[in-house]
């Protein structure tokens, strides 16, 4: 099937530590502010990609109640990273194949007030018995989300010689990024420095080379081409996509073959099938901003040698003197992602693809930005790109 398919909304609440409202107030804010980047009314939307499921957050049925739509099209993913794309894409499909007009993908986070749910004894995903996806593993006590990229990270800094040091290029393009973004939470300079000088969090990652714990939401407004161009904004379309990738080699955070489950080190060159979102008339080449998942600062280098742009164990060396910072070769994350502008899920950062390829992003505006791609370590990605 072709994907016929564009966003031609996005809507944000406001983002911030502790904040007093409900995760489904943070969505209504995003939803409305959605709809008004669309113009459209709430009646016009017949299908919710709920990314905010079990075990923090609502169910599709009561975010429709609450919102007073008429829905003909449910797609719903419990709140993990690893799912982001996923609702993209189901959005995606469900208007192409004519199973609804208009889906929103609704995130909303309260990560303050649901403190107690990420690592410890009150992580009731980390504590499942067969551990948790972050690579928890209640019974030797490892139930912080960031072990499973921690144990990842010493395995790649074994094997390639890559240090904290060069780790820290990551979160300090990241910051410079969101010091042009008046949304974002971090605004101040992050030297090497105060990257090394600050705590460990789970060995080698520092505090710096993990994410923000916010509150916040984001909506993104999805429909078929033809009746996006009838629309307020520039569409953008959702161009080629490839899935997750699972199997005995794979965790979410790390290379294939270097996961807390694996550390077989087999891990070889990029192979073809990791590649296909560049084999549907985009190449590697048209892209001019790269996008992920960056829960901790490794994700980072793992994306990269995922999608081909450095080699097995140089993605240290390609970050570094500014390659990924404003004005670099390859800006990653431009809004300053999950490290440095909130922890939305990722969907900051897909908004944010959208203003710069509606032209919109003020001060982050990458130049000539046709096609940029969203791509994350565990190997699922989405490239959306401005209309011919």
């Amino acid at each position: 099937m072709k994907v016929d398919a564009a966003i031609v909304g996005i809507g944000c609440s406001a983002f911030g530590r502790g904040l007093p409202d409900s995760q489904l107030r943070l969505a209504s804010v995003a939803f409305k502010a959605a709809l008004e980047d669309a113009r459209l009314e709430r009646k016009d939307v017949d299908g919710l990609s709920i990314h905010l499921g079990w075990p923090l957050g609502l169910d599709y049925d009561r975010v429709a109640e609450a919102f007073n739509l008429d829905i003909r099209y449910v797609n719903q993913s419990w709140l993990h990273g690893r799912f982001v794309t996923n609702a993209l894409q189901h959005a995606a499909l469900a208007v192409s194949a004519g199973l609804a007009d208009v889906v929103a993908c609704v995130t909303a986070i309260s990560f303050t007030r649901e403190r107690g749910f990420l690592g410890g004894p009150g992580d009731i995903e980390g504590n499942r018995e067969e551990g948790g996806t972050h690579g928890e593993v209640p019974y030797y006590g490892l139930t912080a989300p960031a072990g499973g990229a921690a144990i990842a990270m010493q395995r790649y800094m074994h094997l390639y010689g890559v240090t904290s040091e060069q780790l820290a290029a990551v979160p300090m393009s990241i910051r410079q990024h969101a010091m042009k973004n008046p949304r974002a939470i971090m605004r101040e300079p992050l030297t090497l420095e105060q990257h090394q000088k600050a705590r460990l969090v789970v060995d080698p990652l520092r505090l710096f080379d993990c994410c923000l714990i916010t509150d916040g939401a984001a909506v993104v407004l999805v429909t078929r081409v033809d009746r996006a161009r009838d629309m307020k904004q520039k569409l953008v379309r959702i161009g080629p996509m490839q899935g997750s990738r699972a199997g005995r080699e794979e965790f979410i955070f790390a290379p294939r073959g270097l996961g807390i489950n694996q550390q077989s080190g087999r891990r070889g060159p990029v192979r073809a099938r990791d590649l296909e979102v560049f084999t549907k008339g985009i190449d590697r080449d048209d892209i001019k901003g790269f996008y992920t998942y960056d829960a901790f600062s490794p994700l980072v280098l793992f994306a990269l040698e995922r999608f081909g742009y450095a080699g097995p164990g140089e993605a240290a060396e390609f970050v570094k003197d500014g390659r990924i910072a404003p004005g670099g070769a390859l800006p990653v994350n431009t809004s300053g992602g999950l490290l440095s502008e909130a922890h939305v899920a990722g969907w900051n950062s897909i908004c944010e693809m959208t203003r710069q390829l509606r032209g919109t992003a003020g001060a982050s505006q990458i130049a000539n930005a046709r096609a940029l791609q969203w791509g994350t370590a565990w190997g699922d990605s989405v490239i959306l790109m401005r209309d011919a």
